[in-house]
C-alpha cells in the first residue's frame, strides 16, 4: 500500500471499530444496571412484544386473585349475616314451641309474642343494614355481583355472578335454584356496511339509534319485550349490563375474537356486542341496530361458542323462600302454625348458606390457579427479559479490552502519518 497523507484508512478503522465496540459496551452496561437484556425494541423487537404481553396478563392475574378475595370477603358477610339469622329462627322455635303448649297463661304468651316479632324485626334489619363497601348486600338484584378474573385475554377470563337473594321477615332464604355454567352466547354485528359487506369496524364512540330487543319468557310461560337504547356503541353496552338481567351480560368485541366466520356478508374485524346469556328464560330475539355515523343498517347476528365463561345462579321452577311476617305466637294455633313455617324458613336458610359456602370454594379454587398461572407468567417473562448476568459480565470484559485494544490501535494508525515526514527531512 502506497505511504500517503490523504487518508488515514487505517486510522478510519480502527475508528469504526472503536465506535461499534463502545456502542456494545453500553448496551452491556445498561442490561447490567437495569437487570434486562430488553431496553428498547432495538435490543429485540419480537422478544419485547411477548414481554409487555406477558407483563399485561401477569398485572391481570395478580388483580384477580385480589378481585377472588374480595368476592369471598363478600360472601362471607353475607354467611355472616345468615348464621345470625339462623339463631334467631331457633330462637323463635323455642318460643313459638313454648307458646303451642296450654300451660301458659295470657300475659305471658303476650310476652312470647312480644319477643318474637322483635326477631322479626332484627331479621329485616339485617335484610337493610349487612353492607360490604358501603353497598347493600341483601339487594335480590336479578343482575347478581360479577366477580371477575382473568389473564386480560376473552380466552382466559371468567366470571362468576354471585346471586343474595332479598332478606326480610317476609322473605327468609332462599332455596329450589341452581347454579349453571355457560359460554355461549350471540354477536350483534355493528361494523359499517361498504357495498353490502360489513367491513369496517364501528368505534366504541359512534351513535347508535334503535336498541337491543329480549324477549323474556317467565316461568309461567307468559313474555314480554324488552328494549334498550343508548346513543353510543360503549353507552348501548353500558345499558344491557345496567339493566340487570339474571344471567345477561354485554361487551364490545370482534367477530373473530367470539369464534364467528367471516365470508361474504362479514369480516372478522367486525366489531359489535357480545350479549352472553346463561338464562334458559330469557331469549335474544331480534336486534335492531342503525350505525348513523354512515346510515347504513347492521343486523347480523352470529351464534358465539366462545363469550365469557359465566357461572351464575339459575332461578328454579320452584324456587322459594318463607313469609314469616304474616306469623305470630298470639294462640296455640297461631303458633302450630308459626312453628312449621319457621322450619321451612331455617331449611330455605341452610340452602342458601350452602350456596354462598360453594361459591366460597369456587372463588378461593379461582384465585388458587390465577395465583399460580401469575408465577408461571412471570417465570416465563423472567427468562425472555432478565439479564443473565454470567454472559452479560462476560461480555463486559470482553468489551472493555477491545476498547483498550481499540483506542491503542487508534493511536498507531495516527502516528503511522508522522513517518511521512521523515522522507522530507
Amino acid at each position: 500500500m502506497a505511504l500517503g497523507v490523504l487518508n488515514n484508512l487505517s486510522a478510519l478503522y480502527a475508528e469504526n471499530n472503536l465506535n461499534s465496540t463502545n456502542s456494545s459496551l453500553q448496551g452491556v452496561l445498561q442490561q447490567l444496571s437495569s437487570g434486562s437484556k430488553i431496553n428498547s425494541g432495538s435490543d429485540d423487537a419480537a422478544g419485547l412484544s411477548l414481554v409487555n404481553g406477558l407483563q399485561a396478563n401477569s398485572t391481570a392475574l395478580t388483580q384477580s386473585a385480589t378481585n377472588a378475595t374480595e368476592g369471598v370477603g363478600l360472601l362471607q358477610v353475607a354467611d355472616g349475616a345468615l348464621s345470625q339469622v339462623t339463631n334467631l329462627l331457633n330462637r323463635a322455635v323455642t318460643l313459638a314451641t313454648e307458646t303451642s303448649n296450654g300451660t301458659l297463661n295470657s300475659t305471658q304468651s303476650a310476652a312470647a309474642n312480644q319477643e318474637y316479632q322483635s326477631i322479626l324485626s332484627e331479621i329485616n334489619n339485617i335484610g337493610s343494614t349487612t353492607t360490604y363497601n358501603s353497598n347493600q348486600v341483601f339487594s335480590g338484584s336479578a343482575a347478581g355481583t360479577s366477580i371477575y378474573v382473568g389473564d386480560s385475554s376473552s380466552q382466559g377470563s371468567a366470571i362468576d355472578n354471585l346471586h343474595f337473594a332479598s332478606l326480610s321477615s317476609a322473605t327468609v332464604g332462599d332455596s329450589g335454584g341452581s347454579v349453571v355454567q355457560s359460554s355461549s352466547g350471540q354477536f350483534v354485528d355493528l361494523s359499517k356496511a361498504a357495498a353490502s359487506v360489513l367491513t369496517t369496524g364501528a368505534l366504541s364512540g359512534d351513535t347508535v339509534s334503535g336498541g337491543l330487543k329480549f324477549t323474556i319468557t317467565n316461568a309461567d310461560g307468559t313474555t314480554h319485550n324488552f328494549t334498550t337504547t343508548a346513543t353510543t356503541v360503549g353507552g348501548l353496552v353500558s345499558e344491557i349490563n345496567k339493566d340487570g338481567i339474571a344471567g345477561v351480560t354485554a361487551s364490545l368485541t370482534t367477530l373473530g375474537a367470539v369464534g364467528g366466520v367471516g365470508g361474504a356478508t362479514a369480516a372478522l374485524a367486525d366489531t359489535g356486542i357480545l350479549v352472553s346469556n346463561t338464562n334458559s328464560s330469557v331469549v335474544i330475539a331480534d336486534a335492531t341496530l342503525l350505525d348513523t355515523t354512515t346510515g347504513e343498517g347492521a343486523t347480523s347476528l352470529f351464534a358465539s361458542t366462545k363469550s365469557t365463561e359465566t357461572i351464575s345462579y339459575q332461578l328454579g321452577a320452584n324456587e322459594q323462600s318463607t313469609n314469616l311476617a304474616a306469623t305470630d305466637l298470639s294462640s296455640q294455633g297461631n303458633a302450630q302454625a308459626a312453628l312449621l313455617q319457621i322450619n321451612s324458613a331455617i331449611s330455605n336458610v341452610a340452602a342458601q348458606r350452602g350456596y354462598l359456602g360453594a361459591q366460597v370454594n369456587t372463588l378461593n379454587a379461582f384465585s388458587s390457579v390465577a395465583t399460580t398461572q401469575q408465577q408461571n407468567v412471570t417465570g416465563a417473562q423472567n427468562a425472555v427479559q432478565a439479564t443473565d448476568y454470567a454472559a452479560a459480565t462476560t461480555q463486559l470484559s470482553k468489551y472493555e479490552i477491545l476498547s483498550q485494544t481499540g483506542i491503542s490501535a487508534l493511536a498507531q494508525a495516527n502516528s503511522l502519518q508522522q513517518e511521512v515526514t521523515k522522507l522530507l527531512q
